[in-house]
């Protein structure tokens, strides 16, 4: 679990440091919408993020309190947190393994593989499903996205599947584990800021992600009646063997990072001993080309890491969870109980995950503010714990410059806003859990 950096005093709340994040958005966001306004192809891509970004940045340096050294020294803090190289890294090891079993024919074995043995019917269910406990015995939702990612646009490829789905399967699928598993961080954050046991918080996380599950899976099902499944094609199992062995070792808890380089080698042996062209320079260049289809998402997210810092530093952060505190007080005079408080809880962790980015960190920041008003509000400390992982990873997998879309759009070569409205499971599961805030907290204060 990553340890935020301690501040020698208490950060000042401060809305004007929040005003960075909403330049972004309104520079990137807004762009893209005016150019698809005016019928412009590939609409959200003639303004990168990474240099909508940049305004942005220079705002929140004007905004810093004390010197300048020491705002750009927080902000090259921010980018070198370790969340974010480890990030970064997995971007890099992803890129290359994909580039390396597509280029010795591994995507086209395994869809065809896949297409010999499932109903076209069951192509979308059976990836969610697979996804999902993958990432659930790994608990990492960035390493499931960079091995079953080229499966599933190879999929989409070989069928009339849309591309947005198919790759919104595998995040859908990928958040769900990483919100069940015990070994995920953000179950660690949520369960020791709260002070409960993981089985415990498993339970109750698994009566609201259920149900969102299974209306994912009747969703995909239906949807997936439509696909027009081609004759399987032959397939070499020796191609396949490289995401196969990614999968063991991930499911094995193996760590992700040493998983991918494992699999660039084994990919690159198998190009070796399959292909007589395949040369060492073949697989260099492979490799190296897998590290450039990164290059945008590594540098937002060094960029993002930096300005979420500066958004901390600055208490944009503190005078966000401040204003949520105020707003569950008074909510709480008219009509005090679990249901105030738990909107406040998910209210909290929610907006934090916008503003950093990431779930886990977002956990961390609002883990004691959760605790304090969970005393307050009478919240079962394993209901808090819950919330606060359910709501950071539906937040996370619905930002268009959070890390797993932008795995994934990567992978899919898509637009990230465009595949955040199509993770039906993580829309999903906002909206059960929001359902069983209502009705659990209506049920125990008619028992009090």
């Amino acid at each position: 679990m990553n340890q935020l950096p301690t501040s020698p005093s208490p950060i000042s709340p401060s809305a004007l440091a929040l005003l960075p994040l909403t330049l972004f958005l309104a520079l990137f966001v807004g762009a893209g919408l005016w150019y698809q306004w005016h019928d412009v192809d590939m609409a959200f891509y003639k303004v990168s993020a990474t240099v909508a970004i940049l305004p942005a940045i220079a705002l929140a340096v004007l905004l810093a309190r004390g010197p300048l050294n020491r705002a750009i020294e927080t902000f090259v803090r921010g980018a070198a947190d370790n969340t974010i190289v480890t990030m970064v890294l997995i971007y890099l090891f992803a890129g290359a393994f994909a580039s390396v079993a597509k280029s010795i024919g591994g995507v086209d074995a395994t869809v065809n593989f896949g297409l010999s043995v499932i109903p076209p019917a069951l192509v979308l269910p059976g990836l969610f499903l697979i996804t999902a406990f993958i990432a659930t015995a790994m608990g990492t939702s960035m390493g499931t996205i960079a091995a079953i990612g080229p499966i599933a646009v190879g999929l989409a490829d070989a069928t009339d599947l849309s591309i947005l789905l198919t790759i919104g399967t595998v995040v859908g699928g990928a958040m769900f584990g990483d919100n069940l598993s015990i070994i995920s961080d953000t179950t660690i954050a949520a369960t020791r800021t709260q002070g409960v046991t993981m089985r415990d918080k498993f339970r109750m996380n698994l009566l609201i992600a259920l149900p969102a599950a299974l209306i994912t899976l009747a969703w995909l099902w239906f949807s997936g009646t439509t696909a027009q499944m081609p004759s399987p094609g032959s397939y070499d199992f020796a191609r396949i063997a490289p995401y196969i062995v990614v999968l063991v070792l991930a499911v094995s808890g193996v760590n992700v990072l040493l998983v991918l380089f494992l699999g660039i080698l084994l990919a690159g042996g198998i190009g070796f001993a399959l292909e007589p062209d395949y040369t060492v320079a073949q697989l260099s260049q492979d490799i190296y080309a897998g590290y450039t289809g990164m290059q945008e998402i590594l540098i937002l997210s060094l960029m993002i890491g930096g300005l979420g810092a500066m958004m901390q530093a600055g208490g944009g952060i503190a005078w966000l969870e401040q204003m949520i505190d105020r707003l569950s007080r008074l909510a709480s005079r008219g009509q005090p109980g679990r249901k105030t408080g738990e909107l406040g809880i998910s209210a909290a962790v929610a907006a934090t995950n916008v503003c950093t980015a990431n779930n886990t960190v977002a956990i961390l920041l609002t883990g004691q503010l959760a605790k304090d008003m969970a005393a307050r509000y009478g919240v079962d400390p394993r209901r808090s714990a819950s919330l606060l992982d359910i709501y950071s990873c539906t937040v996370q997998g619905m930002l268009p410059y959070g890390a797993q879309i932008l795995l994934a759009s990567s992978l899919a070569k898509i637009s990230p806003i465009s595949l955040a409205g199509s993770i039906l499971y993580c829309w999903l599961l906002g909206g059960c859990a929001l359902v069983s805030i209502l009705v659990y907290g209506s049920i125990a204060r008619s028992s009090e």
